[in-house]
């Protein structure tokens, strides 16, 4: 049976897990939204939305150089214990996530960083470009919000397709980590440093 990227979502918003491992659940489960559900849980990957809440204080910060000392990154990955901070799983994705802010020169971590102005300007452009292609007043707005996500996905550390494996996002990435972890971890600040770049 060909699971859709709609049922895909759907199981993601459900249990908060990956979207292969939710990919992989609803072929198990041949499409049962449950019994996917189901299976997630037995993996633990469900409890992930779960974790959210709890706070994550310790963790490390990593560097990546790249580009023979052209671009350089510092980054805060933080977890709830210095256990899981010091494994080579929580290492990994500190470092892969160094990788990627040298590779997609992110503005922000989260969508819910980008200031209101910023989105509101977006916005604007994206309406102004839709007028000038002649398309009608009634789907303007529509057009200028689906913009908007491509938007995302380029200066949004999570929305952005992770350089390693591009089927899937940081997100997504994170939260097979956090769930192979058994802990919520999270990204908290980064600083990208490019030679001869303008301040």
């Amino acid at each position: 049976m060909a699971i859709t990227a709609a049922q895909v979502n759907e199981l993601r918003k459900l249990t908060g897990a990956g979207m292969m491992d939710c990919k992989k659940a609803l072929e198990e489960a041949n499409g049962d939204m449950v019994a996917a559900t189901e299976i997630l849980r037995k993996k633990g990957l469900a409890s992930l939305a779960k974790r959210a809440g709890r706070e994550a204080r310790e963790g490390v910060i990593d560097s990546y150089i790249h580009a023979g000392g052209k671009i350089g990154v510092l980054v805060e990955v933080n977890s709830e214990t210095d256990f899981v901070a010091r494994s080579e799983d929580f290492k990994q994705f500190a470092h892969d996530v160094a990788l990627q802010i040298a590779a997609g020169n992110p503005s922000y971590v989260t969508r819910e960083e980008v200031p209101e102005n910023v989105i509101e300007k977006e916005m604007e452009i994206y309406r102004a470009q839709a007028i000038a292609e002649g398309k009608p007043d009634n789907v303007l707005d529509k057009i200028a919000a689906g913009r908007l996500e491509k938007f995302y996905q380029q200066v949004v550390l999570m929305e952005q397709p992770f350089v390693k494996n591009p089927d899937i996002t940081i997100k997504d990435y994170l939260g097979e980590v956090a769930a192979k972890l058994g802990e919520n971890i999270g990204v908290r600040r980064f600083v990208r440093y490019e030679l001869g770049e303008t301040l």
